[in-house]
């Protein structure tokens, strides 16, 4: 390999052949999932009516290694291999020892890592028979993925998109009808959680929680007509993109180098766990140490300022409760431009790992990320996600911080989408519009919130 070499690629045939499933390694049995009537475990039949049984049984197993159908990786050679990039021009400008490599998930067909689960969850409904999907998304990036994935699949999309980011990024909205999904600004008067809050302020700006409410209600009342789609949180989705850490490993191989730290911005935890779970993997059963960090909003800082305990994952009180750092299932982030980040609650694995203390996690500002995207966009030449550009902030900083200290420091962070249908965000930022906003709500205030079976809290 060349010493000044950018682009470290791999061949179609070096795709992942299975999905790589972090609860083999779990240092501690994962928490139950409970019934949110009854808040007791979870039985199959009521998964049931939101997932397909595959998905289930991928949710729950314990196997370190999954198959990925032939299917699916036939679609995946539309965009996989992505890149790792060696950020040299973002090196020089920081003036840092440290060397910074970025996975390049906006390569994608829709802009964006989640098109590594899409495809597979639209793959296993289709299999059982499915007719149609609901599904939430904040900023967009989900809601494109899936009906990109549904239109493969010849199966219907509904789409429920939170209010603030419908508003703010219609050619996301364009983009999925353009693949023939139905996309309406959550909440909305279709669902009865939807007339409820519209009834209480007919301005609510919605938030990923109130959307993922109304993608449920629809599928849990449809006759078993329609099953709901997730794209972050559960163990399903996290499982399907490892593929963006499996591929990763063997790039950084070909580069001749091992990250001392992996960084990716979190808000359900799907690009993050995809990217760090297999070093995780690693450093459980390898010996490695490398450091994995999680970055968040600090409007939403479920991991540095939440509630490790059982809460609902939506705010109708109807998705599955599981035991995870949150805000409370009703909290209603403010309006940042990162909506894919504005969620109240993590992943389960996500959150057990950052409790036992293998997984660390820092809260970052909106002006500073966009700071950071700038400066990545004018070196780099690529316009970041604004959830992405919370990654790149973190990147910096760590390559600053190497600076300071005269050492040389691998970074490895994902860049999870592009920013080019995210304008409005960065035009808001020209403008000087912009402001910070942080979490506000007690410790105190979320446990009164949360259900009952925290009594012990």
């Amino acid at each position: 390999m060349s010493k000044d070499q950018y682009k470290y690629l791999l061949n179609e045939t070096d795709i992942p052949k299975h999905w790589y499933n972090i609860n083999a390694d779990l240092p501690a049995p994962p928490a139950p999932v409970l019934n949110p009537q009854t808040l007791e475990p979870v039985t199959p039949e009521f998964l049931n009516v939101l997932f397909p049984l595959a998905l289930i049984q991928q949710e729950v197993s314990t196997d370190r290694y999954i198959d990925i159908p032939e299917e699916v990786r036939e679609i995946y050679k539309l965009w996989r291999p992505t890149p790792l990039i060696r950020a040299r021009r973002l090196e020089k400008y920081l003036d840092t020892p440290a060397h910074i490599y970025f996975k390049n998930e906006a390569a994608s067909i829709s802009g964006s890592h989640k098109c590594n689960t899409a495809v597979a969850q639209a793959f296993f409904n289709k299999a059982e028979g499915t007719k149609a999907l609901t599904t939430e998304t904040g900023a967009g990036q989900w809601g494109s993925a899936l009906s990109v994935a549904c239109n493969f699949f010849d199966m219907d999309l509904e789409v429920y998109m939170v209010k603030v980011s419908y508003n703010q990024k219609p050619y996301r909205r364009i983009i999925m009808q353009t693949y023939g999904a139905e996309v309406y600004a959550s909440p909305t008067d279709r669902t009865e959680i939807g007339r409820r809050l519209l009834a209480e302020d007919p301005e609510n700006p919605g938030s990923l929680g109130i959307a993922i409410s109304e993608a449920v209600e629809v599928a849990a009342h449809s006759g078993g007509q329609k099953k709901y789609s997730l794209g972050s949180v559960l163990n399903h989705v996290l499982l399907h993109q490892s593929v963006i850490g499996q591929e990763a490993l063997k790039q950084l191989d070909l580069a001749g180098e091992y990250p001392d730290v992996v960084i990716g911005c979190v808000g359900g935890g799907s690009n993050f766990g995809g990217i760090a779970f297999p070093f995780l993997h690693e450093n459980l059963t390898g010996g490695k140490k490398t450091r994995l960090l999680a970055v968040e909003p600090e409007a939403t800082p479920s991991l540095t300022k939440g509630v490790y305990a059982f809460d609902y994952g939506d705010t109708a009180k109807m998705a599955p409760v599981m035991k995870m750092y949150t805000l409370g299932h009703d909290f209603v982030p403010a309006p940042i431009h990162a909506g894919g980040l504005r969620y109240h609650g993590m992943s389960p694995q996500i959150c057990a790992l950052y409790d036992a203390g293998f997984i660390d996690a820092v809260a970052v500002p909106q002006m500073p990320t966009f700071e950071a995207a700038i400066v990545f966009a004018k070196t780099e030449g690529i316009i970041p996600a604004p959830e992405s550009a919370h990654a790149i902030r973190a990147a910096m900083d760590e390559a600053l911080e190497a600076k300071a200290k005269g050492e040389k420091r691998v970074i490895l962070f994902n860049l999870s989408g592009h920013g080019l249908l995210d304008l409005s965000a960065y035009d808001a930022y020209h403008q000087g519009l912009l402001q910070e906003d942080s979490y506000e709500i007690t410790r105190e205030e979320i446990l009164r919130r949360l259900p009952e079976v925290n009594l012990a809290e």
